[in-house]
């Protein structure tokens, strides 16, 4: 993460010579790259002014250079821009460690289980989409398969009867809690690992996850909603209200996934289903904060923007579902015609934010109130490259690989 001492200066000091703000039309295929690249162009600046040197690495959220890299990943895919690839590439295999599963020595100590997963998914992405592998190093795929392994024997059934703690270690204090991203992203890597290999043992513990996650207070499959996270201490069986974006996105997505693999079974249709109406009700809803530019169509993270109480880490958080939006609607591409005005909506709105900086283009979290909000950081850099990145699904068809043995 960009330190305090950036932060107080990075909104005045990014990119000093003079533009003016660019406008984005979410239907005009060269807008949205012109516009992708922007942010892009600004979330790389805040990385190569962070205040670590080790690729990869920000001083306090290690989590969040997987997540910029998978977010870069789609951004080369899309508008076939390579000019940060090298970044990407050395950052990603450097945070693989020493045992090729992203748990580098160096935060192995203090990682949670949805940060490693967060870059594993980085990996998956990289997989799918061809992005170059180097000759001398270990595959996408491979890394993400072994943070499978690592993850399959962590499933914890001495409480709750199965599923992911949050944090690694004893010492931690997540260690008592389940937390829904680390089962949810750990459900969709085992969808993807199964669409990519065609190995069942893949698709029998997605099948596994969702049906621990379904069992608890984590994920309603009645109302199809997700709450963030429960507690050990009474068997799983209570939860907080608080739902984040990120959580749907993920269990959503490993959803579409599963619908095809199994070439449309229809009780993975179902789930699909449920969760992009609950998504759209949740997170595009059609009243907030007095109404605010809302319409249904700006995607906004309901339980912190209204009170402007987001935390850099929410703040990536809507990055993530616009990645998995768009993965669902190349998996499952009947959901299409539903996803893409959400995106169209909310890139158009995230647009307007970005008037910051001396070049008048940094990007703020608060997108239905389409206006700057200072001091603008990487996070909403992260944000704003993907929901414009997403729309570039109208314009660029093409199925992503798999590597059946």
């Amino acid at each position: 993460m960009v330190g305090n001492t950036c932060k107080a200066f990075c909104a005045v000091a990014l990119l000093a010579s003079s533009a003016s703000a660019f406008q984005l039309d979410p239907k005009s295929n060269k807008s949205i790259k012109d516009g992708a690249s922007t942010a892009a162009d600004n979330a790389m600046w805040f990385y190569d002014n962070r205040e670590s040197d080790i690729p990869g690495v920000f001083t306090s959220k290690w989590w969040e250079g997987g997540a910029l890299f998978n977010t870069l990943i789609q951004y080369w895919f899309y508008t076939d821009v390579d000019e940060h690839n090298a970044a990407v590439s050395k950052g990603l295999y450097w945070q693989s460690g020493e045992h090729h599963d992203f748990a580098p020595s160096n935060f192995s100590a203090y990682i949670g289980n949805d940060d490693q997963l967060t870059w594993a998914l980085a990996s998956m992405t990289a997989a799918e989409l061809d992005f170059p592998e180097a000759s001398k190093e270990h595959s996408w795929a491979t890394l993400a398969e072994n943070v499978f392994d690592v993850m399959a024997r962590r499933w914890d059934t001495r409480t709750c009867g199965g599923g992911l703690r949050w944090q690694v270690h004893e010492y931690q204090s997540g260690y008592e809690t389940k937390l829904a991203y680390a089962n949810a992203a750990f459900f969709q890597l085992s969808a993807r690992l199964a669409r990519f290999t065609g190995n069942e043992t893949y698709s029998k513990w997605a099948d596994k996850i969702w049906d621990w996650s379904a069992s608890t207070a984590i994920l309603d499959t009645k109302e199809y909603k997700v709450i963030d996270s429960v507690s050990c201490k009474n068997d799983c069986k209570e939860a907080g209200k608080m739902e984040w974006s990120y959580n749907y996105g993920a269990f959503m997505s490993g959803a579409a996934y599963m619908y095809s693999v199994t070439n449309g079974e229809a009780k993975w249709k179902t789930r699909v289903d449920g969760l992009l109406k609950a998504t759209t009700k949740t997170f595009f809803p059609e009243s907030y904060d007095d109404n605010k530019n809302v319409d249904g169509k700006t995607l906004i993270e309901i339980t912190c923007e209204d009170k402007d109480k987001c935390s850099t880490s929410n703040n990536l958080f809507k990055s993530i579902l616009a990645g998995d939006l768009t993965f669902v609607a190349t998996v499952a591409p009947y959901t299409k015609s539903t996803i893409l005005p959400l995106l169209q909506g909310s890139a158009a709105a995230a647009a307007k934010t970005c008037t910051g900086g001396d070049k008048k283009t940094l990007c703020s979290n608060r997108w239905y109130l389409q206006k700057f909000e200072v001091p603008g950081s990487l996070e909403e850099e992260i944000a704003a490259t993907s929901i414009f990145t997403s729309n570039l699904i109208a314009f660029k068809h093409r199925d992503l690989t798999i590597h059946h043995a």
